[in-house]
This record gives C-alpha cells, sequence and structure tokens, in this order.
C-alpha cells in the first residue's frame, strides 16, 4: 500500500466518525478522557519501552541535546500528560455554545453557535506529548483527529495512540477517531495536507521548517502555528534584578519550546549596570552567546552575531545579544526579525510600556514578565494546541473554543423574501 492509499483510508474512516463525535454528548466524551488518562498510566511500561527505542535511535543519529529532551518521556511526563487529559475533561465543552443572536423585524430568528471543525490533521515533530495533547483537545472539541508525528518518536507516538484510541473507542467514541500515520514516510504529509474534502483543517508544530512546508504547500486549510524568535528588550528605565531574573528565566527554563527567549535586547543607558550581571548568570547556565560588536567588547566569550543568527529559532542554550540606543530601534528590531510570537519589555517607564504593547505586532506582549507565560495553560485555557501567529481564525494559545467553527440556526414561521 502506497502512502496515499494509506493516509486516505485513515482520511475516509475519520470522516465517517467526526459525523458521529459531533452530536455526542459532553458526558460521554468527559468519560472517554478519564479513561484515555488512566490508560496511559496503565500502558506506562509498554510507552515506556517504546520511548527507549526512539531515544536509542535518535541518540545514534547525533540529535541535540535539546530535542532529545523533547523526545524523551519518563513516569513523570506520562503522568502529566494523564493530567493533561484529566484537565481537559474538566474544562467547558465549547460545542453548541451560543456566541451570539437576534430576532429580525420579520420575526426570523437567528442563533450563531460553536461547531466542531471536522477532522483535524495535526503534523508535529518529535514531541511524543504532543499525541495525547492533541486527541484530547480535539476530541472534547468535537472533532476527529489524524496524527503525523515526526519520525524520531515514530515508536513513541504508535503506542500512545493505539492506548488512546482503543481507551476513546471503549468508552462510546466512535470507531477511528483517532487515527495515527504510522509510516516515517515524508511523502504521508504530503498526502494528507491534500486531503481536501476529508480533512478539514491541518495545524502543523515544529521548527520553522515544517511550518513553511506545510503553509506552502497545503490545499487543505491551515492554522500556522509559530516558530518562536522570541526577544526581551531592556529598556533604560528597567529594574536590574528583575530584569536578569525575567531575561534568565526566558532564556534557561527550557530553552527547548517555542515561547523561549532567543534575542536580548539591551538599552546602552542601562548596560553598565545589567550586562556584568547577565553575563556572569548565563555562562554559569552555559548559554552560548552571540552579540554585535558592543557585547564583544564585554566579554571574550561572545561569538560575533550574524544577520542570520538574529532570525534564528535556535531550541537550545544559545542567546543572541543587541545593544541598542533607544526603544525605536528595539522595535524596528523586533519587526524586522519576529515571528509574531511573543515579545517582551522590561520597564519601569509606563509611557514605553504602553508604546511597546500597541506597537509591538505579535500574538503575546508583555511587560516585566517572561515570554515563557505563553501557553494555554498558564493563560488558564486549559492545554492547548499550539501558538497561532496568523491573525486569521485564532491567535496566541489554541484551547477549546478555537478548535471550532460556528454556525446559523434560523428559525422562522413561513417567511419567504419579497
Amino acid at each position: 500500500m502506497g502512502t496515499y492509499e494509506l493516509v486516505e483510508g485513515k482520511a475516509r474512516a475519520a470522516k465517517k466518525a467526526a459525523a458521529k463525535l459531533a452530536v455526542i454528548s459532553t458526558a460521554v466524551k468527559n468519560k472517554a478522557l478519564l479513561a484515555m488518562a488512566q490508560a496511559l498510566l496503565d500502558n506506562q511500561e509498554e510507552i515506556l519501552k517504546a520511548n527507549a527505542e526512539d531515544m536509542e535511535n535518535a541518540s545514534a543519529k547525533g540529535m541535540r541535546t535539546s530535542m532529545l529532551d523533547r523526545l524523551k518521556l519518563t513516569v513523570a511526563r506520562i503522568e502529566g500528560m494523564a493530567d493533561g487529559l484529566r484537565q481537559v475533561a474538566g474544562l467547558p465543552d465549547p460545542v453548541g455554545n451560543v456566541v451570539g443572536g437576534n430576532t429580525l423585524a420579520n420575526g426570523l430568528t437567528i442563533t450563531k453557535i460553536r461547531v466542531p471543525l471536522g477532522v483535524i490533521g495535526i503534523i508535529y515533530e518529535a514531541r511524543p506529548n504532543v499525541t495525547a495533547d492533541a486527541a484530547g483537545l480535539c476530541l472534547k472539541s468535537g472533532n476527529t483527529v489524524i496524527l503525523k508525528g515526526g519520525s524520531e518518536a515514530m515508536e513513541s507516538n504508535k503506542a500512545i495512540a493505539r492506548v488512546l484510541a482503543h481507551a476513546a473507542e471503549t468508552n462510546g467514541m466512535p470507531e477511528g477517531c483517532i487515527q495515527f500515520v504510522d509510516t516515517a514516510d515524508r511523502q504521508a504529509v504530503s498526502d494528507l495536507i491534500h486531503m481536501n474534502g476529508l480533512v478539514d483543517v491541518v495545524i502543523p508544530r515544529g521548527g520553522a521548517g515544517l511550518i513553511k512546508m506545510v503553509v506552502m504547500n497545503a490545499t487543505v486549510p491551515v492554522i500556522e502555528t509559530g516558530s518562536g524568535v522570541c526577544h526581551t528588550f531592556v529598556d533604560a528605565s528597567a529594574d536590574v534584578e528583575m530584569a536578569v531574573n525575567i531575561a534568565y528565566n526566558a532564556k534557561v527554563q527550557r530553552p527547548s519550546v517555542c515561547n523561549a527567549m532567543e534575542t536580548l535586547l539591551v538599552h546602552k543607558d542601562i548596560v553598565e549596570r545589567f550586562m556584568p550581571a547577565m553575563l556572569a548568570k548565563y555562562a554559569e547556565a552555559g548559554v552560548e552567546i552571540r552579540g554585535d560588536e558592543r557585547v564583544q567588547s564585554m566579554d571574550a566569550a561572545v561569538v560575533p552575531a550574524t544577520d542570520e543568527d538574529w532570525s534564528t529559532e535556535y531550541g537550545d542554550l544559545r542567546l543572541s545579544v543587541k545593544i541598542v540606543d533607544s526603544l525605536e530601534e528595539a522595535m524596528e528590531h523586533i519587526a524586522k526579525y519576529s515571528t509574531g510570537h511573543s515579545e517582551c519589555i522590561v520597564t519601569q517607564d509606563y509611557a514605553n510600556a504602553q508604546v511597546f504593547q500597541k506597537t509591538v505586532d505579535a500574538a503575546a506582549v508583555y511587560v516585566n514578565a517572561s515570554t515563557r507565560f505563553t501557553d494555554g495553560n498558564e493563560f488558564g485555557f486549559g492545554a492547548e494546541i499550539g501558538i497561532s501567529t496568523q491573525k486569521l481564525h485564532a491567535r496566541g494559545p489554541m484551547a477549546l473554543p478555537e478548535l471550532t467553527s460556528t454556525k446559523y440556526l434560523v428559525n422562522g414561521n413561513g417567511q419567504v423574501r419579497g
């Protein structure tokens, strides 16, 4: 069987299941989600064994440390996946929610409600936890899901998807509601993003290369989740201790994720008070600094930054640092290199904070807080499907409401249009 036939078969099964899932009650969906959470815990030995195989293969191929961290599963991480499913079960069901409506002069009543998108294709890389997150969020929002994970996590994803699908289908969900594309052939991605009429939307999660490929080539509608070239600007008036803590957290706390900072911008008037402490703290954490000429003059260990560095999502303990002469220069740099994910200013100047938040174009714009908070759970939405950096349909952390569309219910008593 070729990849097209494989993907088409899964898409047809998901489409068939979607019609049934769309009308399933919240109670049944929640029961299934809780069963899926328990199934992960009951089958963790099988999942960890599969993950160990993936880890061994990835290490042999020289996968970098930050990516190995994304791939690795532990008992605690499986418990976290199960907890995520339980949280989704506890969240309000968006399907059927009334979001607007009115009664016209002719007596027609119009009600706008949320409805599932239908069949959602999720394309992602070496993060097996996405398998559980995506399945849970899609099912709660009434959507079936086709999962296409990266080859690096193939065995982990197969095990997780198998466990979740069995638990869901034996607890009231329609057969075929969770589909996993179990081939490492990259052609399967191309096939999935061209399944018009069977797949309603695809959501890519991963690096800039994957996202760009899907956006540029898909004929199925795409919700673009963002690579994160995130910036922190330390303004002249910043509290130095606060700035050091925020800039350290944004880079070091978990450097492999999309909301980690990749470029630090520092106002020239605070350099002498801020940079020595900041560079020392980064050195302790093993962060490689790539800086402009002024940053290089402060520390011999600083690597000269290239133009490519300013637009790179490192995903590890590397950081670009630039000294700027003004707030305007910082915002110009961000406008040029930002991916529209998350941007931050650290300042005690209220006017500068207001200008920054109004001017900077991103899904999340922070004042005096780490960009690491751009996350559905941290925002109080529960688990998320990804961070959308586009402006149509959804922007920022995409939780349950963002996985629905709307339709109008129109009720009359014989009206005809004149």
